[in-house]
C-alpha cells in the first residue's frame, strides 16, 4: 500500500514524457514540411504539373458544388491531408469547374474532356444547368465528353447527359426518382418530452416551423412544395430529354411501369438503363481504359490512358500562386461581385455562411471603391435573420444612392431573407430552376417547465414588472405571447412593403404571391418577383449596362485573408506538391477507373440529418428572434 503512490507517480510521469514527445515530434513534423514548403517556394517550382501534349482532361468532382466555400483554417486542411484524412464535406467551387471547362475548350493539348462523377454530391439543377452549359460550349469545338461510372446519381446523371458517349459497368446502378421533398416531424416527441414550442409566424404557407408543430406536411405546404418541385422536374426532364434525343414521357415516373421494363432487362439495372437510351454502352472498367487509350494514347507510366485531374490542371494553367486573388490593375472601370452564400446570421461571419455585418462590410467596400462603378450581388441563400437581411439591405442602398447600379444574381435558392437582400437590387436575375419567393416571416422559442417539473425542478420568484425574469424555465405568458405576435406581424408588413416598393407592386399583390409561398425562378418571372431569367455572366452585362461602361473588368469582393493565412496557403500548397509526389499519392487525379464506395448505412444516415437539424436551429441568433427562412428550400 505504501508505494502506490510511487507508482502513480512512475505512471503519469511515463505519460507525460510519451506526451511531450509526441508534442515535440509532430511540431518538428510540421516545421519540416513547412521548410520543404519554403524551399519550393523560392526556388520557383521546377516540378511544375506539365499538362500532356495529347491528353483527356477528367473532370473528377468530389463533394458539394458551392458558389463560396465555408473558410477553413490552412493549417487544419493541411494536416488533415498529410494524415490522410477525408473531409467529410468536400466543397468544389463552381467558378473552378466553369473556369476549368472554359479553358481546355480553347487548349489544344485537351483532346477530350471525361466526366467521373461518382463522387458528385447533390448540387441543385441550378448550378447543373450552368455547368451543362459550359459543357455544351466545350462540343460546340468539335472535342468530345465522355462519361462513366458504375453508377449515377439523378444529378450525376443530369452532366452526364452532356456527354457524346455515356458507359456504365455492366454491374453498374441508375436510376432516376425525381424530385421530393421530405423531412422529419418533432411535434410527438416534443410532446413526450414535454416541451412547450411556441411559435409566431405570418403566411398560409410559411412552412418553417411546421416539423416543430405538426407530425406531418400540411395541406397547403404539399400544395406549394408540389408546384415548385413539379416545375423543377419538368426542366430537368426537358434538359436531358433533348440532349439524350428522346421523349419526356421517357422518365420512369408510374412505379408499374418501371417493374416491368426492370423485369424485361433480366432485373439487370444497367440493362435498363441501356434499354432506356440513358447510356451507350456497358463495359467493365478495363474496357473503359482501353478505348480511352485508343482515344488519347497511354500515360507515362504506360498503365493507363494520358489524362490529367481538374485539380491538377488549375494547378498548371494558374498564372499565380495566389489563388483566388483578383488580377485587377488595369486601368479600366470595375462591375463588383459579391457573393452571399450560406444561412443569413447576425453579426460576422466566416465565408460560407452570410453575416449581417460581414456581408455589409464587403457591400461597404464597393461603395467606397472609387473603380466599382457597378456591383452583382450573387445570391444562394434561403435565407435566416431578418435583422441581418435588413442591415444587408441598407448597404445595398447606399450603394444605389452612390450611382452605383445593384443587380442581383439569384443562384439555387435566394428565397425568405435571401430574397429579402435581393428586393432593392435595380434589376433581378433568377434561373429557371432557382427557388425563390417565400416572402414571410417567423418567430420560435421553446420552454421547459414542464420537462423540468417532471424532474422536480422548479422556478420561481419575484419582479418589479410583468416581464422581469422571463426565461426558457418558465411558461410563456398569454401577455408576451401576444408581443411577439404584434413584432412577427410588423416584420411580414415590413417585408412585403419592401417588396412592393422595389417591384412596383402594391401591397395587395405581393400579400396574394407571398404568405410563405415558394416559386421557381421561372413562375417567379412571371409574377413579377424578378426581371429577367439569366446566369452570374447575365447580371454582370446587366449591371455593366446600367452603368453604362463599355471596357470593365470584374473584381470579385471578400473575406480579404491574414498575411499569415496566405504565406501559409502558399507553403502548404507547395508543401503538399511535395507530400504528393513522395507518396505517390493519385487522390485528384482518380485514374484507375475505381469507383468511391456509397455509403448507405441508415443509422448514420439519420443521425446527419438529426444532427444538421439541429445545427441549423441552434446557430440562429436574430437578436428580435425574427426570422425569414426557407426550410422548403430544397429537392431530395
Amino acid at each position: 500500500m505504501n508505494n502506490n503512490p510511487s507508482i502513480i507517480k512512475r505512471i503519469f510521469s511515463s505519460l507525460w514524457r510519451v506526451l511531450t514527445l509526441t508534442r515535440s515530434v509532430v511540431v518538428n513534423l510540421v516545421f519540416f514540411i513547412l521548410l520543404f514548403g519554403f524551399i519550393a517556394v523560392i526556388s520557383s517550382g521546377d516540378e511544375q504539373i506539365q499538362v500532356p501534349e495529347k491528353t483527356a482532361l477528367v473532370l473528377n468532382l468530389v463533394g458539394d458544388v458551392v458558389e463560396q466555400k465555408r473558410e477553413v483554417d490552412p493549417m487544419e486542411a493541411f494536416l488533415s491531408e498529410a494524415m490522410e484524412q477525408k473531409d467529410d464535406n468536400p466543397e468544389v467551387l463552381l467558378s473552378d469547374i466553369l473556369d476549368v471547362i472554359g479553358k481546355a475548350k480553347n487548349d489544344d493539348r485537351v483532346e477530350i474532356l471525361v466526366l467521373q462523377l461518382q463522387g458528385l454530391n447533390r448540387t441543385g439543377l441550378t448550378k447543373l444547368q450552368d455547368i451543362a452549359y459550359a459543357l455544351e460550349d466545350f462540343k460546340s469545338t468539335g472535342k468530345q465528353i465522355i462519361a462513366f461510372g458504375d453508377q449515377f446519381s439523378q444529378d450525376q446523371y443530369y452532366l452526364a447527359s452532356t456527354a457524346n458517349n455515356i458507359w456504365l459497368n455492366p454491374q453498374g446502378f441508375m436510376l432516376l426518382d425525381g424530385y421530393g421533398r421530405y423531412k422529419m416531424y418533432f411535434k410527438s416527441a416534443l410532446e413526450k418530452l414535454a416541451i412547450n414550442q411556441h411559435i409566431f409566424r405570418v403566411g398560409t404557407f410559411k412552412s418553417a416551423v411546421e416539423p416543430f408543430i405538426r407530425d406531418d406536411m400540411s395541406d397547403a405546404a404539399k400544395e406549394a412544395n408540389k408546384l415548385w418541385l413539379t416545375d423543377l422536374w419538368q426542366q430537368y426532364k426537358e434538359d436531358v430529354a433533348k440532349r439524350r434525343d428522346f421523349g419526356v414521357e421517357n422518365f420512369d415516373e408510374n412505379i408499374d411501369t418501371l417493374v416491368a421494363k426492370f423485369s424485361a432487362a433480366n432485373s439487370s439495372f444497367a440493362q435498363y438503363a441501356l434499354n432506356n437510351n440513358w447510356v451507350d454502352q456497358l463495359k467493365t472498367r478495363q474496357e473503359m481504359r482501353s478505348e480511352l487509350i485508343d482515344l488519347v494514347g497511354k500515360n507515362k507510366k504506360g498503365n493507363s490512358y494520358s489524362h490529367i485531374g481538374y485539380q491538377d490542371y488549375i494547378a498548371a494553367t494558374s498564372s499565380s500562386l495566389d489563388e483566388g486573388v483578383e488580377l485587377a490593375d488595369s486601368a479600366n472601370d470595375k462591375v463588383a461581385i459579391i457573393v452571399a452564400k450560406g444561412t443569413i446570421l447576425d453579426g460576422s461571419q466566416k465565408p460560407g455562411t452570410i453575416g449581417g455585418d460581414s456581408t455589409a462590410e464587403l457591400l461597404r467596400k464597393a461603395r467606397n471603391n472609387d473603380d466599382v462603378k457597378a456591383v452583382v450581388l450573387r445570391v444562394d441563400s434561403p435565407g435566416g435573420s431578418a435583422y441581418a437581411s435588413e442591415i444587408i439591405r441598407q448597404e445595398v442602398e447606399l450603394l444605389k444612392k452612390a450611382g452605383k447600379p445593384v443587380v442581383a444574381s439569384m443562384g439555387t435558392y435566394a428565397a425568405s431573407g435571401g430574397y429579402w437582400i435581393s428586393a432593392p437590387a435595380d434589376k433581378i436575375y433568377a434561373a429557371p430552376s432557382t427557388i425563390t419567393g417565400s416572402i414571410g416571416i417567423f418567430g420560435m422559442m421553446m420552454t421547459f417547465e414542464d420537462s423540468l417539473s417532471k424532474m422536480g425542478i422548479h422556478t420561481d420568484g419575484v419582479g418589479t414588472t410583468d416581464i422581469a425574469g422571463f426565461g426558457p424555465t418558465q411558461a410563456l405568458s398569454p401577455g408576451m405571447a401576444n408581443l411577439f405576435q404584434l413584432s412577427i406581424n410588423k416584420g411580414y408588413q415590413e417585408f412585403i412593403q419592401l417588396v412592393a416598393d422595389n417591384r412596383d407592386m402594391t401591397v395587395e399583390e405581393v400579400d396574394a404571391i407571398a404568405q410563405g409561398r415558394v416559386w421557381s425562378g421561372k413562375k417567379a418571372k412571371e409574377l413579377g418577383l424578378v426581371d429577367e431569367l439569366g446566369n452570374l455572366t447575365d447580371a454582370v452585362v446587366a449591371a455593366a449596362n446600367l452603368a453604362n461602361l463599355e471596357q470593365y473588368d470584374t473584381l470579385l469582393i471578400e473575406k480579404q485573408q491574414s498575411s499569415r493565412n496566405k504565406i501559409m496557403q502558399q507553403l502548404i500548397g507547395k508543401s503538399s506538391s511535395l507530400i504528393s509526389m513522395f507518396t505517390a499519392s493519385q487522390e485528384h487525379s482518380t485514374i484507375d477507373l475505381a469507383t468511391n464506395a456509397v455509403s448507405n448505412k441508415p443509422l448514420s444516415q439519420f443521425i446527419s440529418l438529426m444532427k444538421a437539424e439541429l445545427t441549423q436551429m441552434n446557430q440562429f441568433n436574430d437578436p428580435q428572434g425574427r426570422y425569414t427562412l426557407c426550410v422548403a428550400c430544397s429537392a431530395n
